[in-house]
């Protein structure tokens, strides 16, 4: 069950539709939402640290406006759940893009459930960094909204995207609270007959999940590897589909982050809400 939930509220990017997303969410599940926002310090003034008291001055100085441009951030969301009647709390933070993306992923260790906003690329902006860097080090699901995301979220037709790899038996079993209220669960496969082996087919996660008192229905599709993430994409509106579940593939490599190919093609191009884990 999710009852403690974060929200990453961007900065430097449209907030309406985490914040819309979120307090539906956490109303409908009467959980808490923790909303956390960043303000950024230019890299650059990092570095000035060693030229005395009076540069230092300057540094804080920027430290507290990125606070207030937190603060900012948060009052529209501090309205509207104010007016929702839910549990919340608002939590500021001014930092250099590094240190305000490894701290926002260490807050989401301690949630059942992240919510943030897609990556834009056609907008140069820190909060682009985020979401990937909660995906990595939250431990959790990571619920990413589409940046054209608008209402409240509902999750009652849902795609899980199969492919029998840890990372997508991890992400089912984080959507086990949403799978249980579903009225359609759709279990999506693709190339399934060269790529998954039969003990953790299609058919036996079905099974499993029947266990649980949960009737999925199998979709099998075929596509070449760089027509994956369209094809899901397509499934999902011809079914009309809330929620898509999937594996967050990717690994670190030095201070980077690297995203698999699946996973940055749908980010890049998400059209439904999609739950994430790694």
């Amino acid at each position: 069950m999710y009852k403690d939930i974060l929200v990453h509220i961007p900065t430097e990017r449209p907030m309406r539709p985490v914040i819309d997303g979120a307090i539906s969410l956490a109303k409908h599940l009467n959980a808490h939402l923790d909303a956390v926002a960043a303000g950024y310090v230019a890299s650059s003034a990092a570095y000035v640290l060693d030229g005395g008291a009076a540069v230092a001055a300057v540094f804080e100085l920027e430290r507290e406006r990125a606070v207030e441009r937190a603060e900012a951030a948060l009052e529209v969301f501090k309205s509207e759940a104010a007016h929702a009647g839910i549990s919340y709390a608002c939590h500021p933070l001014g930092a250099i893009p590094a240190d305000a993306a490894g701290a926002l992923g260490e807050i989401a260790r301690l949630h059942d459930l992240s919510i943030v906003l897609q990556p834009d690329p056609a907008q140069g902006s820190f909060d682009n960094d985020v979401p990937g860097e909660i995906l990595f080090q939250a431990g959790g699901p990571v619920l990413f909204l589409p940046y054209t995301f608008r209402g409240p979220f509902k999750a009652r037709r849902i795609g899980l995207c199969w492919d029998g790899s840890r990372l997508a038996a991890r992400a089912v079993r984080d959507a086990a609270p949403f799978l249980a209220r579903a009225e359609e669960i759709v279990i999506i496969s693709i190339n399934e007959a060269d790529a998954v082996p039969g003990e953790v087919s299609a058919s036996q996660l079905a099974r499993h999940l029947g266990r649980r008192g949960l009737t999925p229905r199998r979709v099998g599709l075929s596509a070449a590897r760089s027509e994956i993430q369209p094809t899901i994409l397509s499934l999902a509106a011809d079914e009309g589909l809330d929620l898509l579940v999937m594996g967050g593939y990717g690994h670190a490599r030095w201070q980077e982050r690297f995203l698999g190919g699946v996973t940055r093609a749908m980010l890049e191009a998400m059209t439904v809400p999609t739950l994430m884990s790694h």
